[in-house]
């Protein structure tokens, strides 16, 4: 997706994929900013990690608490300091690493354009899962007010940790840790079971059913169709996966990278052929 953006941007880069240790990933971006990377994209495990890795945090990642683009920066003649893409020639040697978090307005966005759906003052949201992905997906709900949020994890503590913050920041967001009784609008899968076909669905059926919501959007792409959507198709749902989000949340970090906006289109059907192939 993004090489195909650049290309259509007609931008002289190339973006590649490297495998990371976490505990050389401090390494890792100071490296990438002694090489004079335009940026980085992080994945899990290391969006929380490089929040104390950076030098400096932009707003959204400061707001969500995660760090999934990384800008590097150098200062101008007038002492500012701009992105690496601005500067013609010679790139100055003092650089910052300026991190950003791309997936919260992905999230919404994907959720209104695949669904169709969007918060209202009465919506009930299930969250399954209570990582980088849960959590940033929670708050963002949170923030835009939901009517009742049931966060449900499979180390529970875990669960009452997110479902503690998510009251700090936003004191009337009602929140609770456990499922719903009664019908919820949509349930978000930001679990990692789905990505095997062998995978259980990513909540328990003795307590849940599907026919409880109306939509269902699992954060997993790849397989296209995980068990979860099958069995929420079967049970009615309107029902997507994550292609949507991962394109948004993307397209947004390369118009951070280039100051340039992003061909949208392009990218997406550069995706499908790579997930739908």
């Amino acid at each position: 997706m993004h090489n195909a953006g650049i290309a259509a941007l007609g931008l002289n880069w190339r973006y590649l994929a490297f495998d990371v240790s976490p505990e050389d990933l401090r390494a890792a971006i100071k490296g990438a900013k002694a090489m004079k990377f335009i940026g980085l994209n992080l994945t899990v495990p290391h969006k929380l990690l490089a929040l104390d890795m950076v030098d400096q945090l932009d707003e959204s990642a400061r707001q969500w608490g995660a760090v999934n683009t990384i800008r590097f920066e150098a200062r101008d003649a007038e002492g500012q300091w701009r992105p690496l893409a601005q500067f013609a020639g010679n790139v100055p040697d003092e650089i910052q690493a300026k991190g950003f978090n791309t997936d919260a307005d992905a999230l919404s966005r994907a959720l209104r354009e695949e669904l169709d759906w969007q918060l209202s003052p009465g919506s009930g949201v299930l969250v399954l899962g209570a990582g980088g992905a849960g959590r940033v997906a929670a708050l963002k709900l949170a923030s835009e007010g939901a009517g009742i949020l049931f966060l449900v994890n499979r180390t529970i503590a875990k669960a009452e940790a997110m479902a503690a913050e998510i009251r700090k920041r936003f004191p009337r967001q009602e929140v609770t840790v456990g499922y719903p009784k009664n019908k919820v609008d949509m349930v978000i899968n930001a679990t990692s079971l789905g990505l095997q076909p062998e995978d259980d669905l990513p909540f328990d059926p003795n307590r849940f059913s599907l026919r409880q919501t109306r939509g269902v959007y699992d954060l997993i792409y790849r397989p296209a169709e995980t068990p979860l959507l099958k069995a929420a198709k079967a049970a009615g749902c309107r029902a997507a996966n994550g292609l949507g989000m991962l394109l948004h949340q993307g397209a947004k970090a390369l118009e951070i990278w280039s100051d340039k906006p992003a061909p949208l289109g392009v990218m997406r059907r550069a995706l499908e052929k790579e997930v739908y192939a």
